[in-house]
């Protein structure tokens, strides 16, 4: 095994950091932030369980996007796991061709649970989360959300991000 050294206190280069992570396999999310017309939401590719008992969740949501002050504002979220057959929604809600706002929701079938957060209709798995805590480091806010609802609809397949690009997976 070859270990190259790196001088002490010497930066991780952004591109080289960039790079490894897309070499780490993700289940796409959509987050939604918002309400009426004035919602948002984005992609990420690390929804983690914080906690069973009670059930928290969290992301990280960079503090530049538009989410982010919906989420602030609202104090609640919506996170959904999408299948290969939601490509396109990610897409949308990656903002690709400039998509912005409520007009990445056009395409696809939404429903509220609790909170008011919309929720993706056939997301293979749906959060409703109210807004616990942002804790800020970095670009990025870990935002915490108990999980007020939950609903899925497995199909056996989820669509994953990696190598910097989507990719279905199934379970067999």
């Amino acid at each position: 095994m070859t270990e190259a050294k790196v001088p002490d206190g010497t930066p991780v280069d952004v591109a080289d950091f960039r790079a490894a992570m897309r070499l780490i396999v993700g289940n796409v999310s959509v987050i939604t932030a918002g309400t009426g017309e004035d919602c948002s939401g984005l992609v990420v590719i690390s929804v983690v369980s914080l906690s069973a008992e009670p059930p928290k969740v969290i992301a990280c949501i960079n503090r530049s996007s538009s989410t982010w002050p919906l989420i602030e504002r609202y104090r609640h979220f919506g996170v959904n796991s999408l299948g290969p057959q939601h490509q396109r929604v990610a897409e949308r809600f990656s903002g690709f061709g400039g998509i912005k706002g409520k007009d990445r929701y056009e395409g696809a079938e939404w429903m509220t649970l609790k909170t008011g957060a919309l929720l993706l209709s056939d997301a293979v798995a749906a959060f409703d989360c109210s807004l616990d805590e942002m804790i800020d480091r970095g670009t990025h806010s870990i935002v915490i959300g108990s999980v007020e609802a939950v609903r899925t609809r497995d199909a056996g397949q989820a669509l994953i991000y990696w190598r910097g690009g989507y990719r279905p997976l199934d379970s067999e």
